[in-house]
């Protein structure tokens, strides 16, 4: 079983802590986006008509298609302050700065997971910031839709 020590919660009551990512420790469940929701997101997105909650949705609900097709732990992809996720197969990072890391904005990630934009043309901009020799999306993107060029 995992160690456990036990912290005050904010009502002064003590609750035991399981060590995170310790052998035994439970694993911590992500809530799935329905994809009816995520693709009502997505579509509100594409006709410019979605607020700051739908894009959030909208953005979770690509980085965990993105997930689902590119199953892994070897590279990052950060979408400040929506969401975050591991993919592409290869060495498990786990402590401190992962060495293959992609991080943008909502708008450009949702704009490359719709084909609007090419994964090339956002990091020569510089609209992504890709680092490490795995951090390359351009095969995994669009998600939908045809690509742009």
């Amino acid at each position: 079983m995992a160690p456990r020590s036990t912290h005050l919660c904010q009502f002064g009551r003590a609750r035991p802590r399981v060590a995170v990512g310790s052998v035994g420790s439970p694993a911590v469940a992500r809530r799935r986006i329905d994809p009816s929701e995520g693709e009502s997101a997505v579509g509100a997105w594409l006709a410019g008509e979605a607020d700051r909650r739908s894009v959030a949705t909208a953005v979770r609900y690509a980085l965990q298609t993105l997930t689902d097709r590119a199953p892994g732990h070897s590279v990052e992809v950060r979408v400040p302050p929506a969401g975050v996720t591991q993919v592409i197969e290869g060495p498990r990072h786990t402590r401190g700065t992962p060495p293959n890391v992609i991080e943008t904005d909502a708008e450009t990630f949702l704009a490359l997971a719709t084909g609007r934009l090419m994964w090339d043309e956002a990091v020569a901009s510089g609209a992504v910031a890709a680092s490490g020799q795995r951090a390359d999306l351009g095969s995994l993107l669009p998600l939908w839709g045809p690509p742009v060029g």
